[in-house]
């Protein structure tokens, strides 16, 4: 994902490089499509397509992933490009009002400036879900979620939007500064 000109709050980027895949089935591709989906929601971000960063990381011959990050974002003309690293994705098992086995969910959220190669921004994730019972300082959360178990995209999206939602306001505190 990458920011086209800072001052005017764009934020022009890709989710990361990556082939077609059943995104079901690989957590890394489930997560480039919730950051693409999170951050093409948002006002006045230009977000290069899934599909553009697929066909022009084809191309890139660089070694190393610096390098390549770098020639893809200027293939695509952006100042920056987002990245999505699975720590730990583990599904739930049993459905949303019983859960034998919580989703577990962690990644990180790099931010790369393709001019610099230098990391601008990062955030992670690390959750659990847990019952009620087990935390009751997750009261706050029943609002948001209900009285359910997540499956482990629910819960990476949870994840995801928040840290998206961070790096907005802090890209919209600088413009204003």
């Amino acid at each position: 994902m990458l920011p086209a000109d800072a001052t005017a709050q764009r934020l022009r980027t890709p989710a990361g490089p990556g082939e077609a895949k059943n995104a079901e089935r690989d957590p890394s591709e489930t997560l480039a499509r919730i950051i693409y989906s999170v951050m093409n929601s948002l006002p006045n971000w230009q977000i290069v397509s899934e599909s553009e960063v697929r066909e022009v990381s084809q191309t890139i011959s660089a070694a190393g992933e610096a390098a390549r990050l770098r020639q893809l974002g200027e293939m695509v003309y952006a100042d920056a490009v987002m990245i999505g690293r699975v720590r730990r994705y583990r599904e739930r098992v049993g459905d949303e009002w019983g859960a034998k086995s919580p989703a577990s969910v962690a990644f990180v959220l790099d931010l790369v400036d393709v001019r610099r190669g230098d990391v601008i921004w990062s955030a992670s994730f690390d959750e659990t879900q847990k019952s009620l019972s087990e935390n009751i300082f997750a009261i706050g959360e029943i609002g948001a979620r209900g009285i359910r178990w997540l499956n482990a995209e629910q819960l990476a999206q949870e994840g995801v939007k928040k840290a998206i939602a961070q790096l907005h306001q802090l890209i919209a505190h600088a413009a204003t500064s």
